[in-house]
């Protein structure tokens, strides 16, 4: 891309700024053309006409409804639920076609669910609308008409000279124009973009750095030419005049620049993914069931509308004397006639598809996602804050996780440096140093040395004030150098401030740079100055930087500094021996070693390397290539003089946290914007990789081998691909245990390298590659991918979610570079850390720290998944023991849609008599103690790829509600062929049949609750005992009434005449026994289990004194045990 600016103001001068072509980021959309910008949209000539360009306003949304679209997006969002529409549906027959039941019974629960699901959704948008009106309502400066002009954020538009101050953000991206500064540079933080919150340096236009006020900036006539929108991140990180939305100045006063991206158009939106609808993988399993359960219903009103007619043959039975047709009736079309008794069937029949288990499970979702927040584990101090849970949808999908993608800096390090210890010619120094004292060590073969020589110590220390590109903040109370505490050291590097630091701690103070002379207080306190000629700036190429100064006796010295592969090829080979061995000790500790090293250059040479450097920088052409030649040509010949060690801090417990969820079975990868280097050794820091684990890489440094990326980047896959195919199972049922126990390899991918495989769309081998490298990703047991763009990590996120099995992905992160994959991934979650808030506020979840990562999943995953896959199970079992007496009883009353059922009981049913225990049960249960969950994440695997709602326990349940179903149908069935079940010889009619087959069904399938639950609270029992001395109240007071707006009193007494008999009592309780026995069975065989294996335990640990480890009782044997049962 190529950006000019002819710029004719009162000096007639000419400005040329010139930006590196941006390649594509992998799946970008192609936009091409250029886009031209006035700024201060003012034209560049008086003569020519100027007509106003149409560009996007300043406006970010990343709300999903308006005012507008809420009600129809959000009802159809709705009704595409398999069940929603159904009761749609069957409200529309009942209120179309004569059913036996009112169109109340449907129509109530279906209006509650779709309230209640609006409010909680956009309560939900709300958040996010705020959150968006807090960026776009943020007041920023426009100059227009040589004065500062107060405005909002949204009204920015493109070609706008904006004024920003120290410390604000960004609000749209900018070219810098001038700053405060006399040399036109400013400080900026990246942190909410790339994750780094280190400063960079950016600098004016070099022809409008004289610019400094309102007046001056408004004489200023120039046109910018610069390409269409692209959301490539990283190639526009490199262009030192761009100031990105999101980012922050820092230690300067005022800027002023011209918009040339907003909106929806800057760098930070195009890279935002857009909010999408989750659905969970339990709300998939009920869906499924749903259909399952739809069928049944229809295939039920099927066969009871056949059979009506079969029966109905019968001339005597199609028209008894007693309910004659009408002539009406008689004529209908008997096709019309049996669509309508089907529908009527499907109506008296509906109650099989559980429409009230909706709102339970919205219920269960939202209390329950209080628990997460009233985690006092979770509470941060620092902060002051707690966990936040933003989407209570995915509460249960935490439980189901098998990817985890995480962000590198503030999510697993606090990104904070730290200088550990250093090394000068093989001698390790560490702790702080008394006067010229240090604390040594030695390394190597010279262990007769006790310290390095003094003149080394300080050379060595020397360079670490001279190699770097820190800056300094200093104090407004501090009038002086020698008072150096009250520094304050800023870099693009964390890196370069904790050398800084470190050299602090021996007696070498860097103090700052005045008129080009960089100045260091020496361990005596003395003042040494010496003058910066050049700086060799770092580059992931070289992996090294250098400097050029001259000392004041007139001495002229490099100072370099980089990794050791870097270093050790261009110094003298008899020095490397010494410390080498520190280095390699460093890097297996997980530290960030860096080798430094020095030369003298000879006035005459200087001549030479000075000339070379200017003509490199001023090279129009091959600028790039000409300034790496002459840095390669300067460092080399040099002498190592040591090598410091830097501690990236991890975030406590990190290590453990991803040790527990590897130990789950869960895949961790690291995506990170760093570099490769710094990513890997944290890698190695938290535990990700292991000593033993063999690193496969494709990197642009392992493909940059050959003269083909792609054809070695085919080698390279093919190569890894046979040896991970050869070392792993090919089972893949086998695939999981193999990598848990073994972990033997993890992979390194760069973001150029992804590129390369996922953007060869034009090549017929790119599916392959993606194929390949999805092969060798799935059997590493941790992958790093590092120098990714924002939308890359979602490209990542996506590719794996596509996979064969569809497996369950978490995305967490910190900055709004991890937004995008955070809203890619099934489930994700924000830190809130020191990096703004803007993925906290996208994200699902939100927590202070990386290690509270690990109770969310193996504690509270675990059991809302428990909880709710039970709950789910629960509903449809119920449901089938409510309905199946129903289908049964059409057999025997000529299939005549007569309910026997009361219609209170049909309605209250779900909502009053069996809703509240299966509430608390799926708010409360705890099956496993959550210590035992945290301590032993093996658990975790047990429930993973939705164990619990799978066809084998989905049919156990529809089983067992088919066999108490018929034993409460046919059992009440053959005691009615007795003569009579009173003593005073009154025979019971159909409506006491139904209530004593309804009174076992409450009595049963409470109960089988209470079987089931294993951690008893005083709200278990209360709702239990509750709902069912409920139920008996509510029969009483309903049939001992003569209700007034009832039109049949059919349910008058009979309930209280039922319970007057005794033989009635004593079938109740006989088919509530029948109907519980196999469950009470099945505990009574678990409990006899449990105590054989605990016997056996016993003897094991007799037996076996002589270890120390604490046995642990499997899953199945706490299931029952005392811990669990908890009141």
């Amino acid at each position: 891309m190529q950006m000019v600016a002819s710029t004719v103001s009162h000096v007639g001068m000419q400005m040329v700024a010139s930006f590196p072509p941006a390649s594509e980021c992998a799946g970008e959309e192609n936009r091409v053309g250029t886009r031209t910008v006035f700024v201060g949209n003012h034209p560049v000539s008086e003569t020519e006409a100027y007509i106003a360009q149409r560009f996007c306003d300043n406006r970010i949304v990343s709300s999903k409804y308006t005012l507008w679209n809420f009600l129809p997006k959000n009802l159809f969002e709705q009704f595409r639920r398999i069940a929603n529409f159904y009761f749609l549906i069957i409200f529309l027959v009942q209120v179309t076609v004569d059913t036996p039941t009112s169109p109340v019974t449907s129509g109530l629960p279906l209006f509650f669910v779709i309230t209640v699901t609006a409010i909680k959704q956009g309560y939900e948008d709300w958040l996010r609308h705020r959150a968006d009106n807090e960026v776009n309502k943020s007041t920023v400066y426009i100059i227009e008409n040589a004065k500062r002009v107060r405005k909002e954020s949204e009204k920015i538009k493109v070609g706008d000279v904006v004024e920003v101050q120290a410390d604000e953000t960004f609000p749209c991206d900018l070219i810098l124009l001038s700053s405060c500064t006399g040399d036109g540079t400013c400080y900026v933080t990246t942190a909410s973009l790339d994750g780094e919150s280190n400063c960079k340096t950016h600098y004016a236009v070099r022809d409008t750095i004289a610019l400094c006020t309102a007046e001056s900036i408004d004489t200023l006539r120039a046109a910018i030419e610069c390409e269409q929108p692209q959301p490539d991140l990283y190639k526009s990180l490199g262009p030192e005049n761009l100031l990105l939305k999101g980012a922050t100045l820092k230690n300067t006063k005022k800027i002023y620049g011209v918009a040339v991206y907003t909106g929806m158009e800057t760098k930070m939106a195009l890279n935002y993914q857009g909010k999408s609808q989750k659905r969970s993988a339990v709300e998939k399993s009920i869906n499924a069931f749903l259909i399952v359960y739809l069928f049944i219903l229809l295939t039920k009103a099927a066969v009871c509308t056949t059979l009506k007619y079969v029966w109905q043959s019968t001339p005597y039975n199609d028209e008894p004397w007693y309910n004659q047709k009408t002539q009406k009736e008689r004529e209908t079309l008997k096709v019309l006639k049996m669509f309508t008794d089907f529908l009527s069937f499907m109506v008296l029949f509906n109650f099989i598809i559980p429409v009230s288990m909706y709102v339970t499970v919205e219920m269960q979702k939202f209390l329950g996602s209080f628990f997460i927040s009233w985690d006092k584990d979770f509470y941060d101090e620092e902060i002051n804050e707690g966990a936040l849970v933003n989407t209570s949808d995915l509460n249960e999908e935490l439980g189901q996780v098998d990817y985890i993608f995480t962000d590198k800096t503030g999510t697993l390090t606090e990104n904070s440096m730290e200088f550990i210890e250093c090394c000068i010619d093989g001698h390790k120094y560490k702790g702080a140093a008394q006067e010229t004292d240090g604390l040594s060590q030695t390394d190597g073969p010279l262990t007769y040395f006790d310290k390095a020589d003094k003149n080394r110590e300080e050379l060595f220390l020397r360079a670490l004030c001279l190699c770097h590109t820190v800056e300094i903040k200093t104090n407004d109370a501090v009038d002086g150098p020698t008072e150096s505490a009250e520094l304050t050291y800023m870099s693009s590097s964390p890196d370069e401030i904790a050398l800084v630091k470190g050299a602090k701690k021996y007696g070498f103070t860097f103090v700052g740079i005045r008129n080009g002379h960089m100045r260091v207080e020496n361990q005596r306190k003395e003042i040494e100055e010496y003058e910066l000629l050049h700086t060799l700036n770092f580059d992931s190429v070289r992996r090294r930087m250098s400097v050029i100064v001259k000392t004041q006796a007139g001495d002229i010295l490099l100072f370099c500094k980089g990794a050791d592969s870097a270093v050790f090829p261009r110094v003298q080979n008899h020095e490397i021996e010494l410390t080498k061995a520190h280095v390699e000790r460093n890097a297996m500790d997980g530290y960030r070693t860096l080798c430094v090293a020095f030369k003298e250059i000879a006035p005459d040479d200087y001549e030479r390397i000075n000339r070379q450097l200017i003509e490199a920088k001023m090279a129009l052409q091959d600028r790039e290539e000409k300034m790496e030649k002459v840095f390669d040509d300067i460092e080399t010949n040099m002498n190592l003089i040591g090598a410091t060690a830097v501690e990236d801090k991890l975030q406590d417990q990190a290590a453990e946290t991803i040790e527990a969820l590897h130990a789950a079975g869960l895949k961790v990868w690291v995506l990170t914007g760093d570099k490769m280097e710094t990513a890997k050794s944290t890698c190695y820091a938290c535990r990700l990789f292991q000593t033993s684990t063999e690193l496969l890489e494709l990197t642009t440094k392992t493909i940059e081998e050959s003269e083909r990326k792609e054809d070695r980047l085919h080698e390279l896959l093919i190569e890894y691909r046979k040896k991970l195919l050869h070392d792993f199972p090919k089972s893949t049922r086998s695939l999981k245990k193999a990598w848990t126990e073994h972990q033997e390899y993890g992979l390194i991918i760069d973001g150029s390298t992804l590129s390369l495989i996922l953007n060869s769309s034009q090549d017929s081998s790119s599916n392959n590659y993606k194929s390949i490298f999805l092969q060798i990703c799935m059997k590493c047991t941790a992958v790093l991918c590092c120098r990714m763009a924002p939308l890359q990590k979602a490209q990542i996120v996506r590719m794996v979610k596509n996979l064969k099995g569809s497996p369950i992905t978490l995305s967490i992160g910190d900055g709004a570079n991890d937004v995008s994959m955070i809203l890619e991934s099934h489930v994700g979650i924000g830190i809130k850390g020191k990096e703004g808030r803007q993925a906290a506020r996208n994200s699902d979840y939100a927590v202070p720290k990386f290690k509270h990562l690990k109770k969310l999943l193996l504690a509270h995953g675990h059991l809302y998944y428990v909880r709710i896959a039970h709950l789910v199970q629960y509903f449809f079992y119920k449901n089938l023991c409510f309905i199946l007496p129903q289908f049964l009883y059409q057999f025997f009353c000529g299939f005549s849609q007569q309910p026997l059922y009361d219609a209170a009981y049909l309605t209250m049913y779900n909502i009053c008599f069996t809703s509240l225990p299966i509430l608390a049960y799926s708010l409360l249960e705890q099956h496993i103690n959550i210590d035992t969950l945290t301590s032993d994440p093996r658990l975790y695997m047990k429930i993973s790829g939705n164990a619990m709602l799978q066809l084998g326990p989905f049919l156990y349940w529809t089983f067992l509600a088919a066999f108490e179903g018929t034993v409460f149908f046919f059992g009440t069935y053959f005691l009615f062929q007795t003569s009579s079940l009173e003593e005073n010889a009154k025979v019971y009619g159909n409506w006491t049949f139904g209530t004593i087959v309804f009174t076992v069904l409450v009595f049963t399938v409470t109960l089988k609750l209470a079987l089931d639950t294993r951690f008893w609270t005083w709200i278990n029992h209360f709702v239990i005992w509750g709902s069912l001395a409920f139920y008996v109240f509510f029969s009483f007071f309903w049939g001992g009434i003569i209700w007034p707006f009832l039109k049949q009193q059919r349910m008058y007494f009979v309930f209280a005449q039922m319970l007057s008999s005794v033989s009635t009592w004593l079938a109740i309780v006989l088919l509530i026994f029948i109907s519980l026995f196999p469950e009470i069975l099945l505990i009574v065989l678990k409990n006899v289990r449990r105590r054989s294996a605990r016997r056996n335990l016993s003897c094991k640990r007799a037996s076996d004194s002589l270890s120390a480890r604490p046995s642990v009782r499997p899953l199945l044997l706490r299931t029952f045990s005392d811990e669990s049962n908890i009141l």
